[in-house]
């Protein structure tokens, strides 16, 4: 429905892969402040909470004391010192992930500006599989896309060919809980 008006490709991909494995009838505790995506996700029916822009290293306090059935996680564990932490305290069974990905020609993110937006990590695929399967997470479901530039050059031609997201649909593992 509102596709055609997404500000980017990541939110049409974004919202058909939680519809894909989320009803709408299930809560959602959206790691993060209130954001566009969050806005889209209340629009498209979702019943959503937000963090409320808590440092998640330091307070995981909303994480813990949520009742939500599913957390989402959308671009935001590059930002976090221990994302491991944050996974550990989710009580929800089910979980969507998404991370911008580790490009091998391009240096990682860092804003010298805003203290917020840092990167501590640069995902690969395998090491946010590896990260979700220690923190007791089972991966049913995966999907990576491009993120195409409207640029000349040698590194916006590889974006049109290089995924530069990954998202994740995982439920708890049984033998963890």
């Amino acid at each position: 429905m509102y596709e055609k008006t997404f500000p980017n490709k990541r939110f049409k991909h974004t919202l058909k892969f939680l519809k894909k494995h989320i009803d709408n009838s299930e809560s959602i505790l959206d790691l993060g402040v209130k954001n566009p995506f969050s806005e889209i996700m209340i629009t498209e029916g979702y019943d959503v909470e937000n963090t409320k822009g808590e440092d998640l290293d330091e307070d995981r306090s909303t994480i813990k004391n949520s009742s939500a059935e599913v957390v989402t996680a959308l671009e935001i564990f590059e930002h976090l010192l221990s994302p491991y932490e944050v996974l550990k305290s989710i009580k929800a069974n089910k979980l969507v992930v998404s991370v911008p990905l580790r490009l091998w020609f391009a240096t990682a993110y860092r804003s010298k500006t805003d203290n917020w937006d840092r990167h501590y990590h640069e995902f690969e695929d395998w090491q946010l599989d590896w990260l979700l399967e220690k923190a007791g997470w089972v991966i049913k479901d995966r999907q990576k896309w491009t993120n195409p530039v409207s640029k000349l050059g040698i590194r916006p031609f590889l974006r049109k060919f290089t995924p530069r997201y990954y998202i994740v649909y995982a439920v708890r593992n049984p033998s963890n809980q």
